[in-house]
């Protein structure tokens, strides 16, 4: 089956609550809650561990910043929390910041160098053995360039960042 990933820029202090895991709950705590404003949600689908290897060369780890952009940040949630179904993932602002300029200095074809299918396959990343060539430039090019934008716009607001890890339907 997998996993989906999908991000969400909020304010670090949303409407008076200061605290991420609450705050986590708030937003994640309904059905309802890909219903965002156009630029607030970013949904990957199960491209999101493609992503981060093309990023960092690994399939989970990596350093920061660049690790933040996928991976990284404080585990709200663990195991779909009974009450969210999901797990989450939060990156306080000054991280979303390091992301961005990150994602601002690197173009796709400097990460794309790591695309090599097999090595991808052999880490253990979701979905790597059913790629063709074609999809580098068919989904994981505006998938990243999708990214830069999310997080560049993240930043320039002094927003968080949370990330919602779902089984895939």
């Amino acid at each position: 089956m997998g996993l989906a990933m999908s991000y969400l820029r909020v304010p670090p202090v949303l409407e008076g609550e200061p605290d991420p895991a609450r705050i986590a709950h708030r937003l994640f705590g309904t059905p309802r809650w890909r219903d965002r404003s156009a630029g607030a949600l970013l949904d990957l689908g199960g491209g999101w561990q493609v992503l981060h290897y093309l990023i960092t060369g690994d399939p989970w780890d990596g350093r920061p910043p660049e690790a933040d952009i996928v991976c990284g940040g404080r585990l709200l949630t663990e195991n779909g929390t009974a009450d969210l179904g999901l797990d989450v993932v939060y990156l306080a602002a000054e991280r979303v910041k390091s992301a961005a300029e990150h994602l601002a200095d690197t173009p796709f074809d400097a990460v794309a160098r790591r695309w090599d299918r097999a090595a991808m396959a052999a880490a253990g990343v979701q979905d790597a053995d059913a790629l063709d060539e074609a999809a580098r430039e068919r989904f994981f090019r505006p998938a990243y360039e999708g990214l830069t934008r999310f997080f560049r716009d993240a930043s320039e607001e002094g927003q968080a960042v949370y990330k919602a890890m779902a089984p895939r339907t």
